[in-house]
């Protein structure tokens, strides 16, 4: 059992309201979760804090959007810190079984998250009873590059020395130019196939013809990228065609299509144009607004209004 009507955008905790829905109910959870790395508020999914994390230096703000908020260092700032990757499979655990419950057999799951915590999700949703099918890579055609050259740190020191020596050297990552996207899938009855499956619950197989459509060649690189005036509103944006393509992979025309933590609402946008019905949930009442305008506008784009 579904709420009714479909093609609904819910303002609620997306965690709460999946456990409201019926066993077997959706064909595909289609979502980009929080990646527990403190990009804002919502994504500090560990207990442990400090007056620092989501602040920002002079720096920062001279740097602009691309370096808005202080998160914690690799290393942390305390002992405490050094838990926060399995705080996140914690948070993780707190969905994973009644995703699992609500697919229909051999439904996926196709889950973005981040790169440094992305294996916690793994296994929460493996220990939940998915089967982890591969990972994907999208390519972003765009990304900010924010490791600080360490010869400068030096240099406001004082120490010249060390800072000739260690020129060309940098703290932080290489520019982080693809994002994963987890594919887990619903195991079906033991003793039938995939071809079993596919007749009973209409999913299990992959469409390559339509997703080629998008990607052009059947990789597991995807290179979809954001169409004119489409991106900006959401930290964690995807492209509709991307999500277009994610869709058509794994569902048919008419099968259901749920976000629980759908944002400004692209997976929906991206549903509703591939001609699935969809069905939302969003803690951010700002975010389902926006999320709520795009659907109403035909072509996936703010409507001003």
């Amino acid at each position: 059992m579904l709420p009714s009507p479909l093609n609904t955008i819910l303002t609620t905790d997306g965690i709460a309201a999946v456990r409201d829905l019926g066993a077997e109910s959706v064909h595909l959870i289609l979502s980009d979760i929080p990646y527990g790395i403190g990009a804002e508020e919502w994504d500090v999914l560990h207990n442990n804090t400090n007056s620092a994390l989501l602040g920002s230096s002079p720096a920062q703000t001279k740097a602009g959007a691309i370096f808005r908020r202080r998160g914690k260092p690799l290393n942390g700032w305390s002992e405490a810190d050094r838990k926060i990757p399995i705080e996140y499979q914690r948070w993780c655990e707190s969905f994973a079984s009644e995703w699992l419950r609500v697919l229909k057999p051999g439904g996926s799951a196709l889950v973005f998250a981040g790169r440094r915590l992305a294996h916690r999700c793994v296994v929460a949703l493996e220990d939940a009873g998915f089967t982890f099918k591969d990972s994907l890579a999208w390519l972003r055609e765009a990304a900010p590059h924010r490791a600080q050259r360490i010869s400068v740190v030096f240099q406001k020191r004082g120490d010249q020395e060390n800072a000739d020596k260690w020129t060309g050297f940098r703290v932080g990552n290489l520019r982080p130019t693809f994002e994963p996207i987890l594919w887990f899938v619903k195991p079906y009855t033991i003793g039938k196939t995939i071809a079993d499956n596919v007749l009973a619950h209409g999913v299990g197989a992959f469409h390559e013809d339509a997703f080629v459509k998008y990607e052009t060649s059947p990789d597991n690189v995807l290179r979809s990228g954001f169409e004119k005036g489409e991106s900006g509103l959401h930290i964690a944006q995807k492209p509709v065609k991307l999500l277009k393509a994610l869709i058509e992979l794994t569902t048919t025309k008419g099968q259901i299509v749920l976000d629980p933590f759908c944002g400004s609402g692209s997976t929906l946008v991206a549903a509703k144009a591939t001609g699935r019905h969809y069905l939302g949930f969003e803690m951010d009442p700002n975010s389902a607004k926006i999320a709520k305008g795009r659907l109403a506008d035909e072509n996936g784009h703010e409507n001003e209004n």
